[in-house]
């Protein structure tokens, strides 16, 4: 432990399983104050935090009460991380109305709920990391049957940039990391998934998503959280309004 994140209040969404529990363990191994968010709440009991809450991030008197709630606890947040999201699987052609909003709630909508709770008290204080997980699937690389998906990830680019263009001069820093593919509980439902729609073995399609990664391998929700940690502290002071890739080159 370095003490990197020593004395900073961090808060994580998403934080009971895959990237957004290692983000949290990771922030609290370099010395961070974290509140460790999920919507199941027993997800984060065992999490070794400053604090472990129940976040529905879709609803926003929710997000607001817990704003609040924390506030007053601890004050304004020094890194606020948007880890809530949703792999939605088809093209265009298997995306209905219902899976189009419910993709841009989750993965988009509830990071403007989170950023305009949070951000008013990272203004007072002039100072403030804010960290988005988008994907490398997003405005950076298409793939195939990551319709809404990508198009949800794209929008967290765009959303980041903006509001590191419109706070730059006050303090505030906001960035997105684009994972590629992530050993992950989600993964390893999707490849159920998968699996029985298509007929397929688990290791079969297993192995279809560690085709597209370059580097021959998963990557792994602690090698994203290292990126995080990196972003979250004042070693990044002078980088915001970027997506940076951990993707084992999937991008290239």
């Amino acid at each position: 432990m370095s003490n990197r994140l020593q004395g900073k209040v961090a808060l994580v969404t998403a934080a009971g399983q895959g990237i957004g529990r290692a983000i949290a363990e990771a922030f609290a191994n370099e010395g961070g104050k974290v509140i460790a968010t999920d919507v199941a709440e027993d997800k984060v009991r065992d999490l070794a935090a400053a604090k472990r809450i129940k976040l529905d991030v879709r609803t926003q008197d929710n997000v607001d009460a817990v704003a609040k709630t924390v506030g007053n606890e601890f004050g304004a947040l020094d890194i606020l991380v948007n880890c809530a999201g949703y792999v939605h699987n088809g093209s265009i052609l298997e995306c209905g109305d219902r899976d189009w909003d419910f993709s841009f709630d989750l993965n988009v909508k509830s990071m403007h709920r989170t950023i305009k709770a949070f951000l008013p008290g990272m203004l007072e204080k002039k100072s403030g990391s804010i960290v988005n997980i988008s994907s490398a699937v997003s405005s950076i690389r298409g793939v195939p049957n990551r319709y809404v998906y990508g198009a949800t990830k794209a929008a967290v680019i765009g959303l980041t940039k903006a509001i590191a263009a419109d706070f730059i001069k006050q303090g505030i820093r906001c960035n997105a990391i684009c994972p590629g593919t992530i050993e992950s509980p989600s993964l390893e439902e999707r490849i159920a998934t998968l699996s029985k729609q298509t007929g397929r073995s688990l290791q079969d399609v297993q192995q279809s998503f560690i085709d597209r990664q370059p580097m021959g391998r998963l990557g792994t929700a602690q090698e994203v959280a290292a990126l995080a940690v990196f972003l979250a502290s004042d070693e990044a002071s002078y980088i915001t309004g970027q997506p940076h890739l951990v993707d084992g080159g999937m991008a290239l």
